[in-house]
């Protein structure tokens, strides 16, 4: 994913910066999909704060980008799958507070303004990471399991990939 983002340079300027937010809520909607399953909302008792797709939408408005919905990519996704697709979304949140460093330098934005779906959940980065790997470690670990959270994680990680090609044409 890494490579990715250098090669598709989303904070090159605010148009595919808004393209890359654009991807973003996409995939937080996919996400938030998710959250709606009696299984998940079980497996982690704070799922309802966990979700970032309405601050994509406020960074969208910020830049003066009118989104085209379309149904979530994860209507077909169940647990423990669906663990892997969260997974991948909350682990972003850790690399968000570098990346929302980056935006801030070039593009000049901030977690109020354009760059919020960048910033820290209420109780911080860390704690809500902690609070999620508490909730994932107490699911079942039969091997089953855990390979479908490991394909779960892997479909997000291609999901999103997708997104941000098709967001983000080559720079």
């Amino acid at each position: 994913m890494h490579h990715l983002m250098e090669a598709l340079a989303p904070f090159r300027n605010r148009e595919r910066y808004a393209g890359f937010i654009q991807a973003q809520h996409l995939f937080q909607r996919d996400i938030e999909n998710l959250f709606h399953d009696s299984a998940v909302r079980s497996a982690i008792p704070d799922i309802d704060v966990r979700g970032r797709s309405a601050a994509t939408l406020a960074d969208l408005h910020d830049l003066n980008v009118v989104m085209q919905e379309e149904p979530p990519a994860t209507n077909i996704v169940t647990m423990p799958a669906a663990l892997g697709w969260i997974y991948v979304s909350e682990g972003s949140t850790l690399g968000a507070a570098f990346l929302l460093k980056e935006v801030k330098e070039k593009l000049g934005l901030s977690a109020e303004f354009g760059a919020r779906h960048l910033g820290a959940y209420p109780q911080g980065r860390a704690q809500a990471w902690h609070d999620f790997t508490n909730a994932l470690d107490r699911f079942s670990h039969d091997e089953a399991a855990q390979n479908a959270v490991v394909q779960g994680a892997l479909a997000a990680f291609d999901r999103f990939a997708d997104l941000l090609k098709r967001f983000l044409p080559k720079a």
